[in-house]
């Protein structure tokens, strides 16, 4: 019943939904301590104030019939080198991907992922990647999401 919800863009005011959604995000895969987690917030609340104030981080929200925010999709456009399959000079990256467990498969992670794509194809940004758990996993696959040759080290 997809159809009683809503999708918004988000604010800047809106940033302690983005914090929980994206605590709420790592809470549900078992990533991170509380500890880690109170420091995340921390850090993220100035990350993303930064980056809602220069435009950097779009975010949508799906909102229930009573306009309550109960699902969150985010994505950081980062400055990207012109490679042979894309010049464009911006990347997405896909974050905050998350549904209130009272509302999840319903379709609003899909609706809030084809709002991201929609607005990207709209401004020049061709390319998005992201880090997908395992529950999500099959939804960015149908989507056309392909798995990279991306390598990582924390040093």
């Amino acid at each position: 019943m997809t159809e009683l919800f809503s999708i918004r863009l988000a604010t800047p005011a809106d940033a302690p939904i983005i914090i929980a959604h994206r605590r709420a995000m790592f809470e549900a895969m078992g990533v991170g301590s509380r500890a880690d987690l109170d420091a995340m917030d921390v850090a993220f609340a100035d990350w993303l104030a930064d980056r809602l104030a220069c435009g950097e981080y779009r975010g949508w929200f799906a909102t229930n019939e009573c306009g309550e925010v109960i699902a969150g999709a985010g994505v950081w456009l980062v400055a990207w080198a012109p490679t042979p399959r894309d010049q464009a000079a911006l990347w997405g990256y896909v974050m905050n991907v998350y549904t209130h467990s009272d509302y999840r498969r319903q379709g609003l992670a899909r609706r809030l992922m084809r709002a991201v794509m929609d607005w990207c194809r709209g401004h020049n940004v061709h390319t998005l990647f992201l880090k997908a758990s395992d529950t999500g996993r099959p939804l960015y696959e149908s989507l056309g999401f392909r798995q990279t040759n991306e390598m990582r080290i924390q040093i």
